[in-house]
C-alpha cells in the first residue's frame, strides 16, 4: 500500500502533460503558420505554455533536490508530480510570473514548494536546494537556444525563430533574477545557510516583499538598462540578436496588433 502511494506521489500529473501538449500544438501552429489570421496568438500560447512548463520544472528541481537531501515529506505534498496546482503559493509561482511576462517581458518565478528544512543536514545541501531552481532555468535556456548557438536555424520559419528567442530571454532573465541575493529569492536561499543566526532573523521579515522589490527596481531606467544589457550580452553569446527577441515579444503581444 505504501509503495502504491509513493508511486502515485511521483506520477507525472495530467495537468502538466496537458501543458506540454498545448506547448507542442501551439509550437506546431507557429511553425506551420496554421493560425495565419492570428500568428501572434499562436506565439502567445506557445510562450506562455512553455513558460509555465519551465516554472513546473523549476519547482520540481527544488523538490527533487530536497528529497535527496533528506526531506522525505516532499512526495506526499505532490511536488514530484509537476502539477502546478500542488504548489504552496500558486499565486507567486504561476499567476504573478505570467503577469510579469505580459507586462514587461521578464521571467521571474517565485517561491512555491514548502521544504521542511529541519530534516536537512549540511549547509551545502540547503544551498544546493535553492540553486536547483534557477539552474533548471539555465538548462532550459540552453535547450531552447540550442538551434541558435548550434547554427541550425536554416529553414526555420521566422515566427518560430522569434518565439524561441523570446522564450530564451525569459529563461535568462529568470535565472539572473533568481540568483540575486534578495530575501524571498533563490539567490538569498543559496547564501542564507552561511549567514549568522542574528542576520537571518533580522532579514526574515523582508522575505515576502523581495519579489516585489526586485520587480520595482527594474522600473528604474538606469537599473533596467544595466540589467537588460547583461541579458542581451548573454543572449548574444548564444547567437540570439536583439531583433529576434524584439519581434518575439511583439508577436507575443498579439492584442497590440501585428509588428
Amino acid at each position: 500500500m505504501t509503495t502504491s502511494a509513493q508511486r502515485a506521489d511521483r506520477r507525472v500529473s495530467p495537468v502538466f502533460l496537458a501543458l506540454v501538449a498545448v506547448m507542442a500544438v501551439s509550437g506546431w501552429a507557429v511553425w506551420t503558420g496554421r493560425l495565419a489570421a492570428s500568428p501572434g496568438f499562436a506565439v502567445f500560447l506557445f510562450v506562455v505554455s512553455g513558460w509555465i512548463v519551465s516554472l513546473c520544472l523549476h519547482e520540481y528541481a527544488h523538490a527533487r533536490t530536497a528529497l535527496h537531501s533528506g526531506d522525505i515529506s516532499i512526495g506526499a505534498k505532490g511536488y514530484l508530480t509537476l502539477n502546478p496546482l500542488k504548489y504552496t503559493h500558486a499565486l507567486l509561482s504561476i499567476v504573478l510570473p505570467v503577469i510579469f511576462v505580459i507586462m514587461g517581458g521578464i521571467g521571474l518565478p517565485g517561491g512555491a514548494v514548502f521544504i521542511e528544512r529541519g530534516r536537512i543536514r549540511g549547509r551545502w545541501r540547503h544551498s544546493l536546494i535553492s540553486a536547483a531552481g534557477p539552474l533548471t532555468n539555465i538548462l532550459f535556456a540552453a535547450v531552447v537556444s540550442a538551434p541558435f548557438w548550434l547554427d541550425a536555424m536554416d529553414g526555420v520559419p521566422q515566427q518560430f525563430r522569434f518565439a524561441l528567442a523570446f522564450l530564451a530571454l525569459l529563461q535568462v532573465t529568470a535565472a539572473i533574477l533568481n540568483f540575486v541575493p534578495v530575501p524571498g529569492l533563490d539567490g538569498y536561499g543559496v547564501i542564507e545557510p552561511w549567514l549568522s543566526y542574528r542576520i537571518r532573523r533580522q532579514v526574515e521579515p523582508f522575505a515576502p516583499f523581495g519579489l516585489i522589490a526586485v520587480f520595482g527596481l527594474l522600473w528604474i531606467p538606469g537599473v533596467n538598462a544595466v540589467f537588460f544589457d547583461a541579458v542581451d550580452a548573454i543572449l548574444g553569446a548564444l547567437g540570439i540578436t536583439n531583433w529576434d527577441t524584439y519581434f518575439g515579444q511583439q508577436l507575443f503581444r498579439f492584442w497590440q496588433g501585428q509588428p
